[in-house]
């Protein structure tokens, strides 16, 4: 197989995830020339200074006309205004991908606003990232033997598919692919509940009159589960949202689990417990 070379790569959010993406493509030479857009101008001087995007871009013809790949690399609630913005820009050869969290909410917004561009749209969703935000958070070994999952689409274009697949195991990950609604039902289960059950456990210690002395003794156990509620709240705030169904049946199943807990504590059945235990730890 030809080794992947883009000539022209736009990254629409140049963050953790999207700056990651362009560090590692510059790093295995898999790129020419990378051009960065997003809200911040704070943060693009900061990924034009890292040598993260090699000049910013602009919603216009001359960024996007003759972009071979453009990566969405901002909050799933986002996708539509910059889905949107850059529709009427992107030239007859261009590329876009994605790197949502969620699959069936970008899909349907996919189809609403890149219309003639919709079969040359891969949806993709790299399983990496840190608690970190921001171009100083990204570096080009973030997706290194990590799972990326594609969701293409009946009518997606075969070759599109094929680079998008490229670009990523560039960067050095294992790609997947998986329908849309297969995606998010799995990812609510290992991804979007634990983020929502670390964030609720930090709020219920920050909430109780004596906070400050639970946080002060809080060890190694407090930290390893809670510390990904210090990842976005706007980027999570959207993701629980977009997968809500999914999510709320995670819940359930949680809210279940936890009844059969308290009721062994309240009997005090050791065995029981014991046998809960074992079986986490072995699974």
């Amino acid at each position: 197989m030809a080794k992947l070379k883009i000539g022209k790569l736009v990254v629409i959010g140049t963050g953790l995830i999207g700056g990651s993406f362009a560090l590692a493509l510059k790093e295995a030479g898999a790129v020419v020339r990378v051009l960065g857009l997003g809200r911040s101008q704070v943060n693009l001087r900061r990924a034009l200074e890292l040598k993260i995007i090699d000049a910013p871009g602009a919603l216009d013809a001359a960024t996007f006309g003759d972009a071979d790949l453009v990566l969405l690399a901002v909050p799933v609630g986002q996708m539509q205004g910059v889905m949107r913005a850059i529709a009427p820009f992107l030239g007859p050869k261009t590329i876009v991908t994605d790197a949502g969290s969620t699959k069936q909410d970008v899909v349907a917004l996919a189809r609403r606003e890149l219309k003639g561009s919709l079969s040359r749209f891969v949806p993709g969703h790299p399983i990496a990232g840190t608690e970190k935000s921001g171009a100083r958070a990204a570096f080009a070994a973030l997706y290194r033997e990590r799972k990326g999952v594609l969701t293409p689409l009946k009518g997606t274009d075969a070759e599109a598919l094929s680079r998008v697949r490229s670009a990523w195991e560039s960067c050095g990950a294992k790609v997947f692919e998986l329908a849309p609604g297969e995606h998010d039902a799995v990812l609510a289960g290992v991804s979007h509940l634990p983020h929502v059950l670390a964030f609720a456990l930090v709020d219920q210690v920050a909430r109780h009159k004596d906070a400050s002395r639970r946080f002060a003794y809080a060890a190694g156990g407090f930290r390893d589960f809670t510390r990904i509620a210090s990842s976005s709240p706007e980027m999570w705030r959207d993701i629980c949202l977009a997968n809500r169904k999914a999510l709320l049946a995670e819940l359930g199943r949680y809210r279940g689990e936890l009844g059969r807990v308290e009721r062994m504590l309240e009997r005090g059945d050791a065995r029981a417990l014991e046998a809960l235990f074992s079986g986490a730890r072995e699974a």
